[in-house]
């Protein structure tokens, strides 16, 4: 009983080793062949407009309501010791720093994410990067790359539009419906946001989700058993061990950023 524990957790142990070897691998030498792109950057831009634009609404609209109920459950916070004043800079701190990054990244995970390990998946399950080996193309240059590129660019355009349009959410609520004072929503705001503190470390906070989610949904697809089952089995294994990477990534970077 106990040998048979035990091979079975040494076996659990040496395929995680290897696939992470693996992934590490896969990674740097996609990163390797990633400068042929630049002769055809067409592959990007369509690939750009395929998860980004297609992720744009759910995000904007998210971003809409996190403003509004933020700016709601802020002003009865801040109401209680006097300070309704300072709304606007506790909804554009909360979206610059935390919520802009992490939402964002958690929604393109479930809406990008998983459409690129279904689309690689059924790539592989339909030998197209078999064919495409037989024909001396690279599938990771051709296929992978591309992808790769354009999720990287497109989580913290994505980030930039949540989080503006939720502080738009916040003031619609906070000034428009509840009454605080415009002026000062406005000059707390601005006064209190950091340029390079808050909204350039958002900024890479989802640069780095944006590298993350990605490879993980293309090496998932990529790595996946050509049938349906598999390919459905991926894109899971996608959103949970994306959300759980976001949520760890952020407790580090958070740690790092705004430990001083």
């Amino acid at each position: 009983m106990i040998k048979q524990l035990l091979s079975k957790v040494g076996s659990t142990l040496r395929n995680y080793v290897e696939s992470v070897g693996y992934g590490t691998r896969t990674f740097f030498y996609m990163l390797g062949v990633s400068p042929g792109l630049l002769r055809r950057p067409r592959l990007i831009v369509e690939q750009l407009h395929f998860i980004g634009n297609y992720s744009m609404l759910v995000i904007a609209l998210s971003g809409l309501f996190v403003g509004m109920v933020l700016g709601l459950q802020g002003y009865y916070t801040l109401n209680k010791y006097g300070s309704e004043q300072a709304l606007g800079l506790l909804v554009a701190l909360g979206l610059t720093r935390e919520l802009g990054p992490v939402i964002t990244a958690l929604l393109f995970a479930g809406r990008a994410g998983t459409s690129l390990t279904a689309e690689i998946g059924l790539m592989k399950a339909g030998e197209q990067l078999s064919a495409m080996e037989m024909m001396a193309v690279n599938p990771v240059q051709r296929v992978l790359a591309p992808r790769f590129w354009a999720g990287v660019i497109a989580v913290p355009v994505l980030t930039a539009i949540f989080s503006a349009v939720g502080v738009f959410g916040g003031y619609l609520v906070g000034v428009q419906l509840i009454g605080v004072d415009e002026g000062a929503f406005w000059s707390q705001m601005q006064g209190g946001v950091d340029i390079w503190k808050d909204i350039f470390n958002g900024f890479f906070k989802s640069i780095v989700f944006g590298i993350a989610i990605t490879f993980i949904a293309l090496y998932q697809g990529y790595e996946a058993q050509p049938t349906p089952e598999d390919v459905a089995r991926a894109t899971t294994r996608t959103v949970v061990i994306s959300s759980l990477m976001i949520w760890w990534l952020d407790f580090m970077l958070t740690a790092l950023m705004f430990s001083k």
